[in-house]
């Protein structure tokens, strides 16, 4: 049975590009304002800074090493940038040999071992994406294709010991789960859930449920494995992507936007917002 959320979710901040990659990161939400190149942070009460602006435009996405440096994956330039102690961006992995489509997002699980996905072939005619893939890059800097074959490759997340890979699947309506072997290879490719829906940014909770967005269909939804819903939070434009943070990571924060297609993504519009909702669990894993 399908439980709607009683309570409307509320405007953190607004006046946004597109609100992608959003992480809880030092008692801030840090989001990456695609069409811009600014990552920015903001407060539970909206107060937000500009905490870098990268050179490139979209897509990008981030997470931090264990050691704390920030990672920024600039997407269309196939690099994967690391900021460094004095603040500059320097190349941490350079992904061009493997694809020269663009890569999309991050995470890093509690073992330094870093997933980036996207890339893969190119597009057919007339397609703005083809199949994806995720490469692994491991900390001793080796890099290597763990996945393929993906239906546009989007968020992410690492279960909390490090053994399960949960992807969305946003043109196969699906999360995608993946095991995790001790050298950071993926295998036993499986559907985590079959969804109405198509899911962008997710992230994981203490009670085994995924928090999915979804732009179409302007919400996102909490989903058990198997695809049992539990929650829908709807907003009034496209939901790209959500995190679980706040002082108990039991915030869900919302990155929302209006959708005009991938050809009017590079605007003046700021219809951009962060919501937020109070959670029935608290966020674990990665991105954390």
């Amino acid at each position: 049975m399908q439980i709607q959320s009683v309570t409307p979710a509320r405007l953190v901040t607004a006046g946004l590009a597109f609100g992608e990659s959003p992480r809880w990161h030092d008692g801030r939400l840090w989001v990456c304002n695609w069409g811009t190149g600014e990552i920015i942070a903001t407060d539970a009460h909206g107060n937000r800074e500009i905490m870098l602006t990268v050179p490139a435009v979209l897509p990008y996405s981030i997470d931090w090493l264990p050691d704390g440096r920030l990672l920024v994956v600039s997407g269309r330039e196939g690099l994967l940038l690391r900021q460094e102690a004095d603040g500059r961006l320097v190349t941490h992995a350079d992904l061009r040999g493997l694809s020269k489509s663009p890569w999309n997002e991050i995470v890093v699980d509690g073992r330094g071992n870093i997933y980036v996905n996207g890339g893969g072939p190119a597009p057919a005619a007339g397609e703005y994406f083809g199949p994806g893939t995720i490469v692994l890059i491991t900390p001793d800097g080796a890099i290597r294709q763990v996945a393929d074959d993906i239906a546009f490759a989007n968020g992410m997340a690492v279960t909390p010991d490090n053994t399960t890979l949960i992807l969305a699947e946003s043109h196969g309506n699906r999360l995608t789960a993946f095991d995790i072997a001790a050298d950071g290879s993926l295998s036993n490719r499986r559907v985590w859930a079959d969804l109405d829906g198509y899911p962008d940014g997710i992230c994981l909770d203490a009670e085994g449920a995924v928090w999915y967005a979804d732009v179409p269909n302007k919400h996102c939804v909490r989903v058990r494995e198997g695809g049992e819903v539990l929650q829908t939070v709807t907003a009034d434009r496209g939901c790209f992507a959500c995190m679980l943070g706040g002082a108990a990571r039991q915030t869900l924060f919302i990155a929302a936007a209006e959708w005009r297609g991938f050809e009017h993504m590079v605007s003046d519009a700021r219809t951009g917002q962060v919501l937020s909702i109070e959670a029935p669990a608290p966020g674990v894993g990665w991105p954390g």
